[in-house]
């Protein structure tokens, strides 16, 4: 599992399932690091964000997106970095490109999606240094929860043509599905088909909302 974090550090990550505001990002002015109010709220532009993830079959690699999520980065201080991102995934929304593939994938076999139909992280530590960013959490899949931390890019904060603050950042880490619950497994030719190590990607473009 993959995932691409714009803007959320995993913050992604890693849904309730919304929408939020879609408009292009047309960046007008970029402001500096941490310069947003206390209690500010950005909530994910589903449009410009994703959630990505890979793992290996065989000696090749299927890369995968979930469809359907939501995101919120909340701020305690006057410094985001000091804040908490929450992602919530329905998981039955993975698309790999391939119907026979995503049937399997979310059988009991793997995600479970009908007993488990969410996914979620939630980032409660970041750390940036200039660009660099890296945000640890927990993820909690299949009802089993453990620590994990995505590495990646601060993209900055910028206005786009309708005036509104905009926040993105993308990172990636890797988890072992078997941590997870997700143990299913054959041999072929001695070769395990599917890999156990899985990467997650989390992209996130927010909007300030408060």
């Amino acid at each position: 599992m993959r995932a691409r974090l714009a803007g959320m550090g995993a913050v992604g990550l890693a849904a309730l399932l919304a929408g939020a505001p879609a408009a292009t990002a047309q960046v007008a002015s970029q402001t500096s690091l941490g310069r947003t109010s206390p209690d500010a709220k950005w909530v994910v532009d589903m449009v410009h964000s994703q959630v990505d993830f890979g793992v290996r079959h065989l000696v090749g690699r299927v890369r995968g997106t979930f469809e359907k999520w939501y995101a919120v980065l909340t701020t305690n201080e006057d410094d985001w970095r000091q804040g908490a991102v929450k992602v919530s995934v329905q998981t039955a929304s993975l698309n790999t490109g391939n119907a026979y593939r995503d049937a399997d994938l979310r059988s009991e076999r793997f995600f479970d999606v009908r007993r488990y139909p969410k996914m979620t992280f939630e980032g409660t530590e970041f750390s940036v240094a200039d660009s660099t960013l890296s945000v640890s959490g927990i993820l909690t899949i299949k009802g089993h929860s453990k620590p994990i931390t995505l590495t990646g890019q601060y993209r900055g904060v910028a206005k786009d043509g309708e005036g509104h603050e905009r926040i993105a950042f993308e990172a990636t880490g890797e988890v072992d599905r078997r941590d997870f619950g997700i143990n299913y497994n054959e041999s072929v030719a001695g070769t395990d088909l599917v890999g156990n190590t899985v990467e997650i990607t989390v992209g996130i473009e927010a909007v300030r909302v408060r």
